[in-house]
């Protein structure tokens, strides 16, 4: 009986360490996961911006270079041309273009936002922890 009892404690002894250690390995997988997931969203978050403003650039830019040359061409050949050229610009694709550029603003600005609160949750969970360990 008794060593049934010795066994039996023992038993529950080790239980309970293995408890508290898978604990702790949760905990510090939990803390990696954070992390990294941090990281991911600024970067993508950077990315994106980056993406977005590099597009919107050149894309101006050969805008601008195609528009001066059909007018240049639209001024030598007839002036016509030239207003049906400024029809074009001002149609639904100049709306289209807009409604693009407005989404992606709106996107680099979300995402921006997302990645700013997952960092202050970061780092007052950082802050915290630290916290914790000098109690």
């Amino acid at each position: 009986m008794e060593t049934d009892d010795l066994v039996k404690s023992q038993l529950l002894k080790k239980a309970a360490q293995q408890r508290q250690e898978i604990k702790s390995e949760m905990h510090d997988i939990t803390d990696r996961t954070e992390e990294v997931l941090t990281n991911a969203v600024i970067i993508g978050g950077a990315l994106a911006l980056t993406y977005f403003l590099v597009r919107g650039f050149s894309s101006k830019k050969k805008r601008k270079g195609h528009k001066a040359k059909a007018k240049i061409k639209g001024v030598e050949a007839t002036g016509i041309e030239d207003n049906d050229e400024d029809e074009e610009e001002s149609g639904p694709s100049a709306i289209l273009r807009q409604i693009g550029t407005a989404v992606a603003t709106q996107a680099t600005v979300l995402l921006l936002d997302l990645a700013k609160e997952k960092l202050m949750e970061y780092l007052q969970a950082r802050l915290l922890k630290k916290a914790d360990e000098n109690s």
